[in-house]
């Protein structure tokens, strides 16, 4: 009943934030960028290999990815001492100032966006969310709405 609206509302959204976060982050990083230096800094150090369960794309693509992210000084890739078969990567201190601005700028944007709500409807729109993903993940502040079905 209210799919095409929430599907048209959605990718307004999306698009806003793609394109907001793209500039912003120009011309040292680009979102899919942001995206592999949180992985790394939650997983590092992280192969090649490792990005493709994360990142819904091709090796080859993340091998371009990543050939950028070293030229811009992001990331360092080394080989294993033990297996010169394995290729680490590691997040450069630029790669974490980056990662760090980037995080910054996005979490702006969506507290903007946020902002325009009250804290309760922010609280129900999280908690929404969750269930039209199907998120197995409780968020504390959503939990406490269990009344909304």
């Amino acid at each position: 009943m209210h799919a095409a609206e929430f599907a048209k509302l959605w990718m307004r959204f999306s698009r806003e934030w793609k394109h907001h976060l793209e500039d912003a982050l120009a011309p040292t990083l680009t979102e899919g960028q942001l995206n592999v230096l949180e992985l790394l800094l939650e997983h590092e150090p992280m192969k090649p290999s490792d990005l493709l369960k994360y990142l819904e794309t091709t090796p080859a693509a993340i091998t371009t990815l990543l050939d950028r992210m070293e030229r811009g000084g992001l990331i360092t890739r080394s080989r294993d001492e033990s297996d010169r078969r394995i290729v680490w990567i590691n997040v450069t201190t630029l790669g974490i100032e980056e990662a760090v601005r980037g995080t910054d700028l996005r979490e702006t944007f969506i507290q903007e966006a946020l902002d325009r709500l009250s804290g309760h409807n922010q609280q129900l729109l999280v908690y929404l969310l969750g269930k039209v993903t199907n998120s197995a993940k409780v968020f504390p502040a959503a939990s406490k709405m269990n009344s909304v079905s």
